[in-house]
């Protein structure tokens, strides 16, 4: 058979007809209507796109098939996208002004016209299906290479084919007073046979060219006879039996009958290789009867066919001759008859293309801010099956790291085996308090610490001392100048005035005694803990805790063996432990990288299907994760009976009970420490506030005194104006007493006595603070009562001396009513908890309790 009288023997399918479609305004107006104007201008670039993509789609077929087929697939991806946003129907509140018109390919008069979107899109696949075809039948197929490229074309023909037939054929028929023959899945279902029968029949052409075997030949061409009969019996079959004209029938039975005596002409070369000539016979004679029978129905056949089909009948008649000669003459075989054969070895070199990535609209950005409810409840209910998984496997994941914890906390791993190399560990929450103490200072910072109280309460001690020692001095001048002058020393006592201060001095002494008793018991906590806390000094700590020793004697010295295998496997366990969070990670990034929304924007199935198939996506690591489990158990196991060993020959109970007991020293050194140092810190901050607090009192009492030094000296020239027998009159004139504001000298002779002798008049106010004296923040006010000073026309006259009881004034006020005066002998309450020993009366204390800052 000579190939190339077969190379043009190949058909190609025409492209549907239709009429041309506005889709641009109804579109547009259904999203105003729908959504709003703003999304109608937002999309208006994808509507004029979409419409273009159709009035290119409606023109003459491009020259260039490779570009109409490409402008088919991005015409059916937007229709894709359509079809999930835009209801083209012919209801009120859907898109009812669009309908599409589409011719048979096969019989041009006849057509269809429908208000949905599933026959434009069955027609542009038919088209995308047509235009490889065309691809194929253009390549030059009598080289190899074009054979191989018109094989693929022919390829993707049948793919483009039987993906209209599984996704829109029905839809496009379902429903709908018409539709052509065409779009069937009777008539695709042909056509993509009759793809697979021209691109299997390329492959057979190179497989000659290449000079393959006799048996390889025979296998290919029987399976480019099947797929030619497999066309051949839809053809023949309603509702295709009157739509293709007779030549369609004709060539297609023609190539069945051809390829079939091909496969028994190529199969008989090989059974004659074998010296099976019998069957042989009886192949050559089944393939002659077939191109006999067929030639009788070839009216109007092409005539390279038939000169095809002559050639292979001289082939196969010349080699059946020559078999019938040689098994009369030397085999003498019994030949079998053709209904007695069984059917000739097949091989199908080729399959329809997979057009699904080719066709996915998913990646596309037209019309996507269009998300229709339908969609976005389905991309929850996705979301809700995808955080279910991940959620079950985190908590399994969770689960086995816990298991893992506490069955290693039980066989008090890893801990044992780091005590063997001298790595023991102290339990998290004790190491952090010993850290805490060691940042602190330890207890070798406590000597120093005590220092600071000794410190502040010898300053105490000389405030105290010295503030006393003022008011001491200034009591006992005014002693001596009462004994001096007698009566006429009529300024009040200074014990009356002092009185308040002095308690409160008293008080602050009693409990500078009472924290001093406090100290010493520090002091003495101190001295007697030292040996306890001195184990918080150790660094590192871990140093204090015992080591776990081999044993003294061992009968076969496999103490290092088992101490390695137990090693290894607490290593593979915590490789599994790495392993679960790393397959977490990676759970938690696909949910992050698993965007479906675009696919179901395009999908037109159940939801459901696609949930299924997506959520597979997880079950890989599912796996992965069952797996880690499954082994992290089994390694536990083992590791359980490697410690039981382990145990037994290190003697790790006795080690166990050491090492508790040091963790008990520690605890306890621990507490101590935090008790003194509780104490310590709160004794210096009841001596700085102490401190504050004489301070303040030493302020007022200097103030004190200096106001009584002020008017004892006025006192002292009043007692000698008297005393050198000035008039009352000159007192009048002048005051009783120079003021501070003016000369305190003065040429006047005192006025007359004018009140009753019997009676004597209270004596003036023995001072009036100069402004040049007065200290800020205190004002000074008089110790008694006002002078008979001459009073204005209109003014209250002066108050007598002693005031009344009820609106008497306190002397000093400064000083009483400072922040540290509290008429009920309160004072505030420094900056720590315990009651303050100084500014509270000492109570009795019961024996052996602490006072003042201390705490036991």
């Amino acid at each position: 058979m000579a190939s190339s009288a077969l190379s043009n023997l190949m058909l190609a399918i025409h492209e549907k007809k239709t009429s041309s479609v506005d889709l641009y305004r109804p579109l547009r107006n259904y999203i105003t209507f729908t959504y709003s104007e703003r999304e109608a201008q937002l999309l208006e670039d994808d509507l004029e796109t979409l419409n273009q993509l159709r009035s290119d789609v409606e023109r003459v077929p491009d020259p260039s098939p490779s570009a109409r087929r490409d402008l088919l697939i991005s015409y059916y991806k937007a229709l894709c996208l359509v079809e999930t946003r835009f209801p083209i129907s012919p209801e009120k509140h859907h898109v009812n002004a669009v309908s599409f018109l589409w011719h048979d390919t096969f019989k041009q008069k006849q057509k269809a016209t429908q208000q949905n979107i599933h026959l434009e899109k069955a027609a542009v696949l038919f088209n995308l299906g047509a235009t490889y075809s065309q691809i194929g039948l253009g390549h030059d197929r009598t080289t190899v290479d074009g054979r191989r490229q018109a094989s693929h074309a022919f390829i993707g023909a049948a793919g483009a084919f039987a993906y209209l037939r599984d996704n829109e054929s029905t839809k496009a028929s379902i429903g709908q007073s018409s539709t052509t023959v065409d779009v069937s899945v009777e008539c695709v279902g042909m056509l993509e046979r009759l793809m697979l029968a021209q691109a299997q029949e390329c492959v057979f052409e190179n497989t000659i060219a290449k000079g393959s075997t006799p048996g390889v030949c025979a296998k290919i061409a029987r399976q480019v006879g099947i797929y030619y009969e497999e066309a051949l019996a839809a053809l023949t079959a309603p509702p295709l039996k009157d739509h293709f004209e007779k030549g369609w029938i004709s060539h297609v039975q023609l190539k069945a009958a051809l390829f079939y005596s091909e496969a028994c002409y190529r199969y008989g070369m090989e059974l004659h290789e074998k010296e099976e000539i019998a069957e042989e016979i009886a192949r050559l004679r089944s393939g002659s009867s077939r191109l006999a029978e067929a030639k009788k129905s070839s009216r109007g056949a092409p005539a390279q066919l038939i000169e095809a089909m002559n050639k292979l009948e001289a082939s196969i008649n010349c080699n059946l001759d020559r078999a019938v000669k040689e098994n009369d003459r030397v085999y003498l075989m019994r030949v079998p008859s053709p209904a007695s054969l069984s059917p000739l070895p097949t091989f199908s070199m080729v399959k329809p293309m997979n057009m699904t990535e080719i066709l996915d609209a998913s990646k596309e950005k037209m019309f996507a801010i269009l998300v229709p409810d339908s969609s976005a409840k389905a991309l929850s209910r996705y979301t809700e099956m995808v955080d279910d998984v991940i959620r079950t496997q985190a908590e399994r994941l969770q689960q086995a790291s816990e298991l893992t914890r506490v069955r290693l906390k039980e066989m008090d791993l890893p801990d044992s085996i780091l005590a063997v190399d001298g790595h023991s560990t102290l339990p998290a929450d004790l190491r952090e308090d010993v850290e805490a103490v060691q940042i602190s200072g330890g207890p070798a910072s406590l000597e120093a610490e005590l220092q600071q109280l000794r410190d502040l309460k010898r300053v105490n001690q000389e405030l105290l001392v010295h503030t006393e020692e003022l008011l001491q001095k200034e009591a006992t001048e005014d002693t001596q100048f009462r004994s001096q002058f007698g009566t006429r020393w009529t300024r009040p006592q200074s014990s009356t005035l002092t009185k308040n201060l002095q308690d409160r001095l008293n008080r602050f002494a009693a409990n500078l005694k009472q924290a001093g008793e406090s100290d010493v018991k520090i002091e003495r906590s101190v001295r007697e803990n030292s040996a306890l806390m001195s184990i918080l000094d150790r660094r590192p700590i871990e140093s204090a805790i015992p080591s776990l020793a081999k044993p003294m004697m061992s009968l076969d010295a496999t103490e290092d063996a088992i101490v390695g295998t137990l090693k290894q496997s607490l290593r593979q366990l915590e490789n599994l432990g790495a392993q679960r969070a790393g397959l977490e990670d990676m759970l938690k990034e696909m949910k992050r990288k698993d965007d479906i929304l675009p696919k179901l924007m395009t999908i037109t199935g159940s939801y459901e299907d696609m949930f299924r198939k997506e959520i597979s996506k997880y079950d890989h690591i599912c796996e992965d994760i069952s797996q880690n489990i499954e082994v992290q158990e089994q390694l536990l196991r083992q590791i359980q009976a490697q410690n039981e060993e382990f145990s037994t020959v290190f003697n790790l109970e006795d080690y166990k009970a050491s090492r508790e007991k040091c963790y008990n020293q520690i605890q306890a050194a621990i507490s101590k420490y935090r008790e003194i140092k509780e104490n310590v810190n709160e004794g210096l901050k009841f001596y700085v506030t102490l401190q504050d607090a004489i301070t303040n009192v030493k302020q007022q009492c200097s103030d004190f005194v200096m106001t009584r030094s002020i008017q004892c000296r006025e006192m002292i020239e009043d007692v000698q104006r008297q005393m050198s027998g000035l008039s009352f009159q000159d007192r009048r004139n002048s005051g009783p007493y120079p003021s501070v504001h003016q000369p305190t000298a003065t040429s006047s002779p005192p006025p007359q006595e004018t009140h009753n002798p019997s009676h004597p008049h209270p004596q003036a106010p023995y001072y009036r603070p100069p402004e040049q004296l007065s200290r800020p923040g205190y004002s000074i006010p008089p110790y008694g009562p006002p002078p008979p000073y001459h009073t204005p026309h209109g003014q209250a006259p002066p108050q007598p001396y002693p005031p009344q009881a009820p609106q008497q004034q306190q002397p000093y006020p400064s000083w009483q009513q400072g922040s540290y005066y509290d008429p009920q002998g309160q004072q505030p309450r420094p900056p720590y908890t315990a009651p303050n020993p100084y500014l509270h009366p000492p109570q009795p204390q019961p024996p052996h309790q602490g006072s003042g800052y201390y705490r036991h």
